[in-house]
C-alpha cells in the first residue's frame, strides 16, 4: 500500500479529497494544492484535480440555474413596472427542482468517487477525465 508524505495511504487521501468536496470547495482547493505541490503519486494528483473539476462543474451548473432564476424575477419586475401581470411560479418551481437534482447528483458523484478512491479506483467521467488528461499531459489509465 502506497503512503503519502503525511503517512496515510494514497487511497485514503484521495477519498478525503472527494469527501471534503461535499462540504466546501475552499478546503478542497487547499488540499489539492498540497497534493500538487508535495505528493508524487500521479493517481493522487489526477484525483485531486478531478475532485476540484467535479465540484466546479456542479457549481457552474448551479450558477446557470441561478442566473435563469434571477432573470425570471427581473422579468416579473419589468412586467409589473408597466402595470401588467405575469405568473412565472411554474418556472420558479422547475428551477427549484433543478437545483435540488443538481445537488443530489453532485453528492452522489462525489460519494461514489470517494468510495472508489479508497482502493485507488476510478469512475470515468468523459468530459472531466478528457480535460484533465489533456491539461495534465497524462495518459489514460
Amino acid at each position: 500500500m502506497q503512503k503519502t508524505k503525511l503517512g496515510i495511504s494514497v487511497g485514503l487521501l484521495g477519498a478525503a479529497l472527494y469527501f471534503v468536496g461535499l462540504m466546501n470547495i475552499i478546503p478542497l482547493i487547499i488540499m489539492t494544492g498540497y497534493v500538487l505541490l508535495f505528493e508524487e503519486n500521479e493517481w493522487l494528483k489526477k484525483t485531486a484535480v478531478k475532485a476540484v473539476g467535479v465540484a466546479i462543474f456542479f457549481t457552474i451548473l448551479n450558477s446557470i440555474v441561478g442566473l435563469v432564476s434571477n432573470s425570471s424575477f427581473f422579468l416579473e419586475d419589468l412586467v409589473l413596472l408597466f402595470n401588467g401581470t405575469i405568473d412565472l411560479m411554474w418556472l420558479n418551481r422547475i428551477l427549484s427542482i433543478s437545483r435540488t437534482v443538481i445537488s443530489f447528483v453532485q453528492t452522489l458523484f462525489l460519494l461514489l468517487l470517494g468510495f472508489k478512491a479508497f482502493k485507488q479506483g476510478n469512475v470515468k467521467l468523459g468530459l472531466v477525465d478528457n480535460t484533465i488528461n489533456e491539461h495534465m499531459n497524462m495518459q489514460e489509465e
